[in-house]
């Protein structure tokens, strides 16, 4: 699927954010109307006022899955009563930091468990399964990638 989506099917998505004044890691971000605090537990420099990219990040693929499942059982007309999500993953704070050399700074990896309930059959669950693993843009993002082109302005004092 690597076909561009027309203009009257494209959504354009901006998030803005900014180093809070005085603070190491305290982020303010804005998406819409929506404000919220990302920033650091204090093991990694930060006051703990928010959860942290990463956290971020496994909430964003959490509320994605989600979303899809409902969407996607509503399409193909199956009936969904709850769906649970948990995540987790392993990082390597030494890439990061930069304390060891070839250490990537991202997760190594990602579970992602799913609990759906409901009156269909498991059959019809898994094809739920298989349309959500074709159409959340969260999972497409992460197992996919997505080009990212970095433009730095410098402003000297």
């Amino acid at each position: 699927m690597t076909q561009t989506a027309t203009k009257s099917t494209q959504l354009t998505t901006t998030v803005q954010g900014s180093l809070v004044r005085g603070s190491a890691t305290e982020v303010a971000i804005t998406a819409r109307q929506f404000d919220f605090t990302v920033d650091e537990p204090a093991a990694l420099g930060g006051t703990d006022k928010g959860a942290n990219p990463i956290e971020h990040l496994l909430a964003a693929l959490a509320s994605c899955t989600v979303i899809s499942y409902q969407v996607w059982a509503d399409t193909l007309g199956l009936t969904l009563e709850g769906v649970d999500v948990d995540l987790s993953g392993d990082i390597d704070v030494a890439g990061f930091f930069g304390t060891a050399e070839g250490v990537r700074p991202g997760f190594q990896g990602i579970e992602l468990g799913v609990r759906l309930s409901g009156p269909e059959s498991e059959a019809d669950y898994r094809r739920l399964e298989e349309a959500v693993a074709a159409h959340c843009p969260v999972l497409d993002n992460l197992t996919h990638g997505v080009p990212v082109r970095t433009t730095v302005e410098v402003s000297t004092a």
